[in-house]
């Protein structure tokens, strides 16, 4: 049983389980070892200086990206190169989460935690613009710190997401320490609904070229991702941002993907312990789901998310935008309509979800805040046997936040 399920029986049911082919589990630090020693453009200790200033942005706890071992790979280069550890900075990418507490700094950096700062989306510098699509300049603003350094570094996690395609690059940097303008811009209604920005694209994807856009203005110099599947860490990637990106996205699609036939009553959608903490993060599974290649669900279908929420709804500004409009709406499609005229930053998650929630219901089961799942138009049951019909055909993604699903050839 995968870890993102809790123990579930439903002997009235047929149940298909899907398990992506999932790939080769590699060791993080020596995956990320050769990836720096054979990087796409040149090395990091040729980039830069002894007496240069580095900021090296990282991800937060929502992301289970090994930092702790990315950053110590990426310090012992810059040690190559002279550049003393007192001229380093570590920025928390948190975008419009909550800030990291010391013990999780403490927990993802390790010994280089006294290094980190989190990161404020208020405090924020422009440093340029990019064009979007449309012809606007996009304000590109910037953590002070980033802005002020004279290299740029960041880690990432390359892993499916709904709206760019595959996270990392150069979107752990310009999201994760960027301000609300290029938030706003990007999770904006007119952006989310352009052909291409979807879960599992990155070529044609107007989310993804514009992120790509602001790595190329802000001057990320050097990144070190890397990709997971079930069995752990896939590979690792390093140098120019895109190269980086498009690297592992496919390593990603080639061990996440999984061809879906038949049609189904119901999809329990499992998410790994970092996206089940807030309703923000586990209704990922439900949109990634539903908004992939191939929606598995039949008409009126339902998706079922097991997750305990500690959080409730989350504690990021952005969490909290996501929470009021879905307890403000009457139902999913006034919602919807509503929200295709703009909304706040962070608010995006409602968009995705009401989207969703036109065409299905969504269960979450086993939460420690059921009023709160009440609250933003979803259903809350005490575990997946309370939310599944008997009887109904069932496919059980273990988590769907590493599976692609996509159509039958």
């Amino acid at each position: 049983m995968d870890d993102s399920l809790p123990d579930y029986s439903l002997p009235d049911c047929d149940v298909t389980v899907l398990s992506p082919p999932g790939g080769t589990a590699v060791s993080p630090r020596t995956a990320a070892e050769r990836a720096v020693a054979d990087p796409h453009g040149p090395n990091l200790h040729d980039l830069v200086s002894p007496d240069e200033t580095v900021a090296v942005v990282v991800t937060d706890v929502t992301r289970a990206t090994p930092d702790d071992v990315l950053l110590d790979v990426l310090l012992a280069e810059l040690a190559e190169a002279d550049v003393p550890r007192g001229n380093v900075s570590v920025v928390l990418g948190l975008g419009l989460h909550r800030p990291m507490t010391d013990e999780e700094i403490e927990n993802a950096l390790g010994e280089h935690a006294d290094l980190a700062e989190n990161h404020d989306a208020e405090a924020v510098m422009e440093v340029g613009t990019v064009e979007a699509p449309d012809g606007v300049a996009v304000p590109i603003e910037l953590n002070p710190t980033v802005a002020d350094a004279d290299r740029v570094l960041a880690t990432g996690m390359v892993e499916p997401h709904q709206y760019a395609g595959f996270s990392g690059g150069a979107k752990t940097v310009a999201i994760g320490a960027g301000g609300e303008s290029l938030i706003r811009y990007t999770h904006g209604p007119d952006m989310l609904s352009r052909s291409g920005v979807r879960l599992g694209r990155v070529e044609d994807n107007p989310f993804r070229e514009l992120l790509n856009d602001a790595g190329d203005v802000i001057g990320l110099d050097f990144c070190l991702n890397v990709t997971h599947g079930p069995q752990g860490i896939l590979g690792a990637s390093a140098g120019y941002h895109r190269d980086v990106v498009a690297d592992l996205a496919e390593v990603a699609k080639e061990a996440l993907s999984v061809p879906v036939a038949d049609d189904y009553d119901a999809v329990i959608a499992g998410v790994p312990e970092a996206k089940a903490a807030n309703l923000y993060q586990a209704t990922r599974a439900a949109t990634y789901v539903v908004l992939g290649d191939r929606n598995p669900l039949r008409a009126g279908g339902r998706v079922v998310v097991p997750a305990d929420m500690p959080e409730g709804a989350g504690e990021g500004k952005g969490e909290q935008r996501f929470y009021d409009r879905l307890d403000g709406a009457s139902d999913p499609e006034s919602l919807y309509d509503e929200m295709r005229t703009g909304y706040e930053p962070g608010a995006q998650r409602a968009f995705i979800v009401a989207h969703v929630l036109r065409d299905h219901d969504v269960y979450v089961t086993g939460s420690e805040h059921p009023e709160i799942v009440e609250d933003c138009l979803m259903h809350a049951r005490d575990s997946i046997e309370d939310a599944v019909e008997p009887g109904s055909e069932v496919l059980v993604v273990p988590n769907a936040l590493d599976t692609l699903l996509v159509r039958a050839e």
